[in-house]
């Protein structure tokens, strides 16, 4: 596998295909001279330019962690050479540009998997397949938390977290929304605010939505990285070495048959036949082995790459998630409500007036 842009995720996926007994780093791309000097380190080939690594090592599969306004780009030299890809989160920039991409490659026959990883942890797994079987019966109302405390130095580091793009909806809160839709729907519409008072910078640090989905189902959506919290999916899961993990919940579903918390999986249900407030609720907990959802994530991507198993973040997915999560912030800076039209989930969301929302 070839590794487009070396940045900190870029070099996560390259320690995770050294460590892999079936997978290796084919060579890196990337203009810096330090990511010259760390595939030398390697004894890895590197290039500046993606499309230069692909031709000289011809891999099986790439990885694109280039900054997002590259993905489209990149992605497109790897469907040129038939180079089946995962390209991360967000899929693009723009919806449009992301629609590009899945357009050219559904037209060469080129797999594209999408860089939400929390699909492929055992707990998500596990609290997909409890729906799916009724656990909480119909999906009432989800309330997802997304917040903790980013130290100032991450903001120093990467200056353009600072700038439009960089704030925690779409970096961080946008795999809270791609959990939403792969365990209970689709995103029908969108009501945010969003407030920069902590950091004052350009780019918000806070933001909360109500979501409602096509199933009828409504959600909630906090997310900040401006806050001491152990309420976030990286922290309670402890599938991540770079957080301390803690014993807590980022997402809370509640529904006419029970309740669920993942990633803990608290689920929560009558058992005798009284249903209601009054009546005693029981608790049961599965407690899983942990697995890293990136190495995971890893073999998936051969596993795409030689016809054996289909996206499970396919562009597609990437592109409802990015629209979906765009809306989060479209409707903070407009104060309207953005509405997802079903028939067309690759467009992008059109607000809806205030009057509007006044005769509903």
């Amino acid at each position: 596998m070839a590794l487009l842009g070396a940045g900190g995720v870029g070099r996560m996926h390259a320690q995770r295909l050294l460590a892999h007994a079936d997978l290796c780093l084919a060579g890196v791309a990337d203009p810096s001279l330090a990511a010259r000097d760390w595939a030398e380190s390697l004894g890895v080939p590197w290039a500046a330019a993606p499309a230069d690594l692909l031709d000289r090592v011809r891999p099986g599969a790439a990885i694109v962690s280039t900054p997002n306004a590259l993905h489209t780009s990149v992605g497109l030299e790897c469907v040129a050479r038939r180079i089946p890809l995962l390209v991360e989160k967000p899929i693009a920039d723009t919806v449009a540009e992301a629609r590009r991409l899945a357009d050219a490659a559904r037209a060469a026959g080129v797999p594209v998997l999408v860089g939400h990883q929390r699909r492929h942890g055992v707990a998500v797994q596990r609290a997909r397949r409890m729906i799916a079987e009724g656990a909480v019966g119909r999906v009432v109302a989800v309330t997802m938390l997304a917040a903790w405390l980013k130290p100032a130095s991450y903001f120093t580091d990467g200056p353009w977290r600072r700038q439009e793009g960089g704030g925690p909806v779409l970096i961080n809160a946008i795999h809270d929304v791609d959990l939403l839709r792969h365990l209970v729907g689709e995103v029908a519409s969108v009501h945010a605010v969003a407030s920069n008072a902590q950091r004052g910078f350009e780019v918000e640090d806070t933001a909360a939505a109500v979501l409602r989905l096509t199933g009828g189902a409504v959600a909630t959506l906090m997310v900040t990285d401006s806050a001491v919290s152990p309420w976030n999916y990286d922290i309670a899961s402890g599938e991540s070495e770079l957080y301390p993990p803690q014993r807590a919940d980022a997402l809370y579903i509640a529904g006419t048959e029970g309740a669920l918390t993942v990633p803990q999986l608290l689920h929560w249900r009558y058992r005798g036949a009284a249903r209601h407030w009054h009546a005693e609720l029981t608790r049961e907990q599965t407690t899983l082995h942990r697995r890293d959802p990136f190495a995971e994530q890893l073999r998936h991507l051969r596993a795409v790459a030689e016809g054996r198993e289909t996206p499970l973040c396919s562009a597609d997915d990437g592109i409802a998630t990015l629209r979906a999560t765009r809306a989060v912030l479209e409707s903070a800076e407009t104060g309207s409500t953005m509405v997802l039209d079903e028939e067309a989930p690759a467009q992008a969301p059109r607000p809806r007036s205030r009057d509007a929302q006044s005769r509903r």
